[in-house]
């Protein structure tokens, strides 16, 4: 059964996928890190997005992860499954294996690989959302993926019942205002992707984040969007400036390589990356870590000590 509409706020990280040595999904990590992220400050979670590297993965392992962290976090966490795939029968499947284990709401990419036309990505969103029945956000993300333009945003809020919000990853920084003046009174969920935006979307009135960073630092993504709450602009500010540094040295990585380097030097090891390292990639992993540690002191952010040293 699909859940009704509500409005989604707060900090959602999106979490990538612990993998073994052989490749397999490592649920025992898995679990870790969820435990880890609504420990640290997450409101909820996100599954299955761009951290998650959801290509990499079969249906069944998919499916096998929405039913792990559903039974897993503590009743009452707030669960969004992205259900990008490559095909529409696929991405139905992800969605209603969602709705049916007690996900809020599915985060709907565009397709990708083939380049397709606004008209076709609203049939797209269309057909998807009125074939779930439940609420379904918006996922624009161009870097990967078949851009949104915000005119067939808008327009598919305006009239497709079961399109209830967008998390907005196009880092057009024009898009905030743009899509708050246009909710008005609407009970439309305006979540920021880009985490660049994190300050900026927030000062819009935008309902929070699904973001990559919180993955590996999700004190000082909480401690941002607390300080806003609060109306500690100073201090927001402060958080912002942490994060676009540790943007800027994760950004000479793949997405989501520097998520994954940062959380094994916190202690949980995700596994092996997907691809060979070329001895530039060896080189720049080496400058990460040995730059974090200053950085994470000088955020007041904690470390964690690897799995077999906890008590």
């Amino acid at each position: 059964m699909s859940p009704e509409p509500s409005k989604l706020t707060g900090l959602f990280p999106a979490v990538a996928t612990p993998v073994t040595s052989a490749g397999a999904v490592d649920y025992a990590t898995l679990d870790r890190l969820c435990d880890f992220l609504l420990e640290r400050g997450a409101d909820g979670l996100c599954i299955g997005g761009a951290t998650s590297e959801y290509p990499l993965f079969e249906l069944d392992e998919r499916l096998c992860i929405l039913g792990r962290v559903a039974r897993r976090a503590p009743r009452g966490t707030t669960l969004v499954a992205a259900i990008g795939a490559s095909s529409v029968p696929r991405v139905l499947e992800l969605g209603r294996a969602a709705f049916d284990q007690g996900y809020r709401a599915v985060l709907l990419p565009m397709p990708s690989y083939f380049r397709y036309h606004q008209v076709d990505l609203a049939a797209y969103c269309a057909e998807i959302a009125g074939t779930l029945g439940g609420p379904c956000l918006l996922y624009d993300l161009p870097v990967f993926t078949n851009g949104l333009d915000p005119h067939t945003s808008l327009a598919l809020l305006e009239s497709e019942p079961h399109i209830v919000g967008i998390k907005d990853s196009s880092g057009e920084v024009d898009h905030l205002l743009r899509f708050a003046e246009a909710r008005a009174n609407r009970d439309w969920t305006l979540l920021i992707g880009d985490d660049r935006h994190s300050l900026a979307s927030a000062e819009a009135g935008w309902d929070g984040a699904i973001s990559g960073i919180a993955c590996c630092c999700p004190e000082l993504l909480a401690a941002l969007h607390g300080s806003v709450r609060r109306g500690d602009l100073e201090q927001a500010r402060r958080c912002q400036g942490l994060l676009d540094e540790l943007i800027t040295h994760l950004a000479t990585l793949p997405t989501p390589w520097g998520v994954r380097v940062v959380l094994r030097m916190r202690g949980i090891d995700t596994g092996p990356l997907p691809l060979p390292l070329a001895p530039e990639r060896t080189i720049q992993i080496a400058r990460i870590e040995a730059w974090l540690p200053g950085w994470l002191a000088a955020a007041g952010i904690p470390n964690l000590l690897p799995a077999d040293r906890q008590a």
